[in-house]
């Protein structure tokens, strides 16, 4: 196990181009009232320099862990999503819903199905069942039913990446509280996303969906480091 310091030393130096961009993106504050191309570079700015996380480590690590290449691939599809959620207001709002819901999906099959971890799933579905019945009075049309399976499906991711987590004994490893921390995160952000657009008008909604989004995005880049299993035993436990 790799202790949290080390982690620091190493990985660290990668990501002061995220703190940076991330930066950049505050410091800016381009209005949202406005969209162009310049608004979603900058917004997407911070994703582009996870992915350049990621293959700093070289194209190799990637290939020889898959759990990290999906990770990767799901922030692809959050920059495409980020992008269209820039027109949001001009009817790209579905657009760049779908695109993080394939990114949820992508995440979950990187966290893996062992071990299943069933109360927690339990836990996280009733909590995801609970947010939909607050978000439904203010759902119409196709969002009735967009909404409730994308609830589904970041309700799935989350429940995946929490649970591998042991915070105490042997299997504790720092990849795994990563995940779970970055999944959390990405859930609230997304919530305040959704309350603030069907439901009531959030205070500070968008500083609190920002700053949330990109903790989670780079918690669960971060988890992909240690990798939680080569392409050898990833192949085993599909087989299995």
């Amino acid at each position: 196990m790799v202790s949290p310091v080390t982690v620091v030393k190493s990985e660290g130096p990668k990501l002061v181009p995220f703190f940076k961009a991330t930066c950049v993106y505050f410091v800016l504050w381009l209005p949202s009232s406005s969209p162009s191309w310049v608004s979603a570079l900058i917004k997407c700015l911070p994703i582009f320099c996870l992915w350049l996380f990621l293959l700093a480590h070289g194209l190799g690590f990637l290939l020889a862990h898959p759990s990290a290449t999906l990770i990767f691939v799901g922030l692809v599809f959050s920059a495409v999503g980020d992008a269209f959620l820039i027109w949001q207001d001009q009817g790209y709002f579905v657009h760049g819903l779908l695109m993080f819901a394939v990114t949820h999906m992508l995440y979950a099959s990187a966290f893996g199905m062992r071990p299943l971890a069933l109360r927690t799933g339990l836990v996280m579905g009733v909590l995801s069942g609970l947010c939909y019945a607050l978000l439904y009075p203010g759902l119409s049309g196709a969002f009735t039913y967009l909404v409730g399976v994308y609830v589904a499906l970041i309700s799935f991711m989350g429940w995946r990446a929490v649970a591998g987590l042991q915070l105490v004994g042997a299997a504790w490893r720092w990849t795994e509280l990563a995940a779970s921390c970055g999944a959390l995160l990405f859930i609230i952000s997304d919530l305040t996303i959704a309350l603030n657009k069907f439901c009531f008008p959030v205070p500070y909604s968008r500083a609190l969906i920002m700053s949330t989004y990109y903790a989670a995005q780079m918690l669960i880049a971060l988890s992909a480091v240690e990798s939680r299993e080569p392409v050898e035993d990833y192949r085993l436990n599909k087989a299995n």
